[in-house]
């Protein structure tokens, strides 16, 4: 390479000699690429394209898999059936979930407790109350409420599950 001063004489020589440097390294082709193009003028001519290949939008051809590699396509694989069909015996079938619990006698207090809260504390004059009284009651059912709920949660294990058995699912 003839450098000047600030750099080389002749750029374009050198950097056409950086890129057939590179390309003989493989860096910049694609698969379907030799590596024994020249450089130069005879690689620019087969970086144009040649008349006789197809345009990227032909009907016919199939689109590539792209970044895949292999196999089919994404708008086959998400337009298309199914390839192991409905009749696989690899399906995953749910078992029927549990039935939900009879609700108990203290659910229907703490439900009581909340609409009367919120009654009380939305519209206290449907049942012959002032806000003045109405605000700090529908408070105190609302509170009762949040209380009663947490009392009902269940503290450790369920009846009958051996503690130091290790985790419970």
């Amino acid at each position: 390479m003839n450098r000047g001063k600030d750099g080389p004489e002749d750029v374009d020589a050198t950097f056409a000699e950086i890129v057939a440097d590179l390309r003989a390294e493989g860096v910049g082709l694609f698969p379907d690429e030799d590596l024994e193009k020249p450089a130069g003028k005879s690689a620019e001519k087969a970086e144009k394209p040649s008349e006789k290949a197809p345009g990227p939008e032909t009907p016919d051809a199939e689109p590539e898999p792209g970044w895949r590699g292999g196999g089919t396509s994404w708008d086959k694989t998400l337009f298309e059936d199914d390839p192991a069909g409905p009749d696989d015996e690899g399906h995953f079938v749910p078992p029927e979930p549990p039935p939900l619990p009879r609700p108990r006698k203290g659910a229907f207090v703490v439900l009581l407790f909340f609409l009367l809260g919120l009654l009380l504390l939305i519209a206290p004059t449907l049942i012959g109350m002032g806000t003045r009284l109405g605000t700090p009651l529908g408070i105190l059912a609302l509170a009762t409420a949040i209380a009663l709920l947490l009392l009902r949660v269940r503290q450790g294990p369920p009846p009958g599950a051996d503690p130091h058995n290790g985790a419970q699912v």
